[in-house]
């Protein structure tokens, strides 16, 4: 039940995301600011309504090392029922599977032939990053088969629209096919939070697993206030930490602060095992969420009274033109010091092309869309326009149709038109053909009663 339970929950909150997508319009946008990071690759979203802020290389492909584990959790949360009730048994084979690999271990190894919670299994692949688990997960909702679970990890990839992503394991561990982006990762996350214990388990510092003495404890110094020490970001919330020389630092996290919440995807941060072992993802990190939370605020950018464009209108007694409005106040994230001058609006009206105005035609109703209007943001005369949303128009007020004008179209849209114009040319032609020939008619008439005549004579 609960397996049928969550997805038809996910299925809802994608179908509500989307309508909101829809609804809102907010655009892929990137605000200039003065941080310097070390991450190659960057994206940065507002959760409030999940308008891109910043990114950078957001589409290129690469290695996403223990983030990888986000897709392992969803992929294993939706095929278990109860991750509380269901016990996997801990295989010697799995375990042995990791050894020379370098891998985050969760110390499986110790409970070999017992059984643990995929709660806690859950927990000991995203706290400690335990490839361990990981594996174990893999190879128990795989039916035995890890190359079946990564199946479906590539198919759930694929279901959320994912563009650029390959899964070739369940633990992130180096492989040449096993890649993603920035992107493509925030949809995977996104989805994860839309289940039930993803942010729970995912925020968490520590955990006791049944029968243990020992907790295990988290890779993200960036929640730890106990461990992380001058890495520790006291508005950061999880989520999943990633390191391998090849895919370098890695850090899917989120912050919260005055109401507003950023969702952060960093991946290839400088690493070289015994060379550079810096985080800079968590001073990235930390940096980014200072900019986003102090320099950026959800404000309205037009209201839904807002005088967008005029055209003129026909068929409406007494009224020449009409003012088109946004059919919503237009909310988006911009910069706190954003100036008029910073927001560009470009609109497209029913029926026009090349720029062409025309008019429109009564009646019209803010209750339907003559149009739409994209709103776009310039930080500066030179800079390239930046999609923030697109709206529709609609006219400010009411404009009836008069029943006279009406009729009156109506009419000279007969008298223009291509068949009334054959037709009138038709009867003009047979009049003046009649014509002729009455005169031809009337000469001929006129020369016998001449002849006539002159034979009486």
């Amino acid at each position: 039940m609960k397996k049928l339970a969550v997805r038809i929950i996910t299925v809802m909150l994608a179908l509500i995301t989307l309508m909101s997508c829809a609804v809102t319009g907010a655009g892929a946008i990137s605000f200039p600011n003065e941080v310097k990071f070390k991450s190659k690759r960057a994206l940065m979203v507002n959760m409030d309504n999940w308008q891109t802020v910043f990114e950078q290389n957001a589409d290129e492909r690469c290695y996403p090392a223990s983030t990888t584990k986000i897709m392992t959790f969803i992929v294993a949360y939706e095929h278990v029922d109860d991750i509380d009730k269901t016990k996997v048994t801990i295989k010697k084979s799995i375990i042995d599977k990791l050894k020379s690999t370098g891998s985050s271990m969760a110390h499986l190894d110790e409970h070999i032939g017992k059984k643990m919670s995929v709660k806690d299994l859950l927990y000991s692949m995203m706290v400690p990053s335990g490839n361990d688990a990981a594996l174990t997960l893999a190879d128990y909702i795989g039916g035995g088969s890890t190359d079946k679970f990564v199946k479906m990890m590539n198919e759930k990839a694929e279901e959320l629209g994912c563009k650029d992503t390959h899964f070739m394991n369940p633990d992130g561990l180096h492989d040449e096919n096993h890649y993603t982006t920035a992107r493509d990762l925030y949809i995977i996350t996104k989805h994860a939070l839309t289940l039930p214990d993803f942010e729970t388990i995912s925020n968490a510092t520590e955990w006791l697993c049944e029968g243990e003495k020992t907790p295990v404890v988290t890779t993200n110094y960036m929640i730890d206030k106990n461990r992380g020490g001058e890495y520790y970001y006291m508005y950061a919330k999880g989520i999943k930490t990633g390191t391998t020389d090849q895919a370098g630092r890695c850090l899917v996290t989120s912050a919260t602060a005055d109401k507003h919440s950023y969702l952060l995807i960093l991946l290839g941060a400088p690493y070289k095992e015994g060379e550079y072992e810096e985080y800079d993802t968590f001073t990235d990190a930390a940096d980014l969420f200072r900019w986003a939370l102090t320099a950026l605020e959800l404000q309205t950018v037009k209201t839904s009274a807002t005088p967008i464009c005029e055209r003129d209108v026909k068929l409406a007694w007494g009224k020449n033109k009409v003012t088109l409005v946004p059919e919503k106040d237009l909310n988006a994230v911009v910069p706190k010091d954003i100036a008029e001058k910073n927001i560009v609006v470009e609109t497209s009206i029913d029926g026009e092309k090349d720029g062409e105005e025309k008019p429109l035609e009564a009646p019209l109703s803010p209750d339907k869309a003559v149009g739409t209007a994209t709103v776009y943001y310039r930080a500066n005369d030179n800079s390239e326009l930046q999609k923030l949303a697109t709206v529709n128009l609609v006219p400010a007020k009411q404009i009836d149709r008069s029943g006279i004008l009406a009729v009156l179209d109506v009419m000279g849209t007969i008298f223009k038109s291509y068949w009334f114009l054959v037709i009138g040319a038709a009867i003009i032609l047979i009049l003046f053909i009649y014509v002729i020939v009455a005169k031809i008619h009337r000469k001929r008439m006129a020369k016998r009663r001449k002849v006539k005549r002159y034979r009486n004579f």
